[in-house]
């Protein structure tokens, strides 16, 4: 069905890929550190979810949109760059004006939408798509019987499946962390400021990689 050759390759670079450390990787930490280990865990799903949908695009050419116009990459980057620094302003902005009560009442009701947070966060990274669209052909092999369509299927949703417990292992390392500023309010208000610029800083990054 697949040479397992190809796959071992796939396996070792996918798990080297990830390990790696990267924007995604900073936003899943700022995350952690933010909001606590199941923030971190909501992320890691966001990412994964994000994963099989650009995936999915891959495999139906829509990917192929971004490698070959201009224009599209740079109108999905400026989007992907904007939500960025959309969340990184809120998140410092409410930690300036809550209190103790109010940022735990606050924080609780955010971490219902930092799985979509974090999936629209991948998904309007065109660098994204554009590594899933370069990457994973890399080992498709049309001299198999199975399609080569499959195949791309086939990589393109191993890959978040090899990436969750890195991210999860990431989580893990950065709740260690973030649990001590539990017990601290006003370190913890600190924590979401840089978290906050962090997602500020990405996203400016990207904006200036357009202009």
């Amino acid at each position: 069905m697949i040479n397992f050759e190809s796959l071992l390759s796939f396996i070792t670079l996918s798990f080297l890929l990830a390990v790696s450390p990267g924007p995604s990787n900073a936003f899943l930490m700022a995350q952690t550190f933010a909001k606590g280990k199941a923030a971190g865990m909501q992320t890691a799903f966001g990412f994964a979810t994000a994963g099989v949908i650009h995936t999915i695009l891959a495999v139906a050419g829509l990917s192929v949109i971004l490698k070959t116009s201009q224009l599209a990459y740079q109108t999905v980057l400026i989007i992907g760059a904007l939500y960025l620094v959309y969340l990184g302003v809120t998140s410092i902005i409410d930690s300036l004006r809550k209190p103790e009560i109010i940022h735990c009442e606050l924080t609780n009701k955010k971490e219902k939408n930092i799985f979509v947070q974090a999936m629209l966060t991948e998904i309007f990274n065109p660098k994204v798509a554009l590594f899933f669209l370069a990457f994973i052909p890399q080992f498709a092999d049309s001299s198999l019987s199975t399609p080569v369509w499959l195949q791309l299927l086939i990589f393109g949703l191993l890959y978040p499946i090899l990436a969750f417990p890195i991210d999860v292992l990431y989580v893990k390392s950065g709740n260690k962390i973030a649990g001590y500023f539990k017990h601290h309010p006003s370190a913890q208000q600190w924590i979401d400021r840089i978290a906050g610029s962090i997602f500020v800083v990405l996203g400016l990054r990207l904006v200036f990689e357009v202009f």
